[in-house]
């Protein structure tokens, strides 16, 4: 069955980094572009990363430019997101998300894949 797998996440304090790890299994990876969203307490999904299925196509919210980053390994179906520099606003459930297609960079369209989602907590 396909699925998204994903780990890491918890807690850190405010300056602090964490990686998320997320694994795709039932279907390969290298077609699909590759997505992290988050969702705060009360507010609405939103995406944060995004890299295109060749990993030539990166993008990423204002919000966590520069101290986010993306990457994948597509002979591992994996993707990971390393998160430094935290602060307390960057406190979610955080989602990988898998959208079909060489020419998709964020999806416009839900994604055919999403990961369990993980928790990050930052205390100040």
């Amino acid at each position: 069955q396909p699925q998204l797998a994903e780990s890491g996440g918890g807690s850190a304090q405010t300056g602090g980094s964490l990686r998320l790890t997320c694994e795709a299994s039932g279907f390969t990876l290298k077609f699909y572009s590759a997505s992290w969203f988050r969702q705060a307490p009360g507010k609405e999904r939103e995406v944060i990363a995004c890299m295109s299925s060749d990993s030539l196509g990166l993008h990423y919210v204002d919000s966590v430019k520069d101290r986010f980053t993306i990457s994948r390994d597509n002979a591992k179906n994996t993707v990971w997101l390393h998160m430094q520099d935290l602060r307390p606003e960057d406190t979610a459930v955080y989602y990988c998300a898998a959208a079909f297609g060489p020419h998709i960079l964020c999806p416009t369209t839900p994604p055919e894949y999403w990961g369990q989602g993980a928790q990050v907590t930052v205390s100040s």
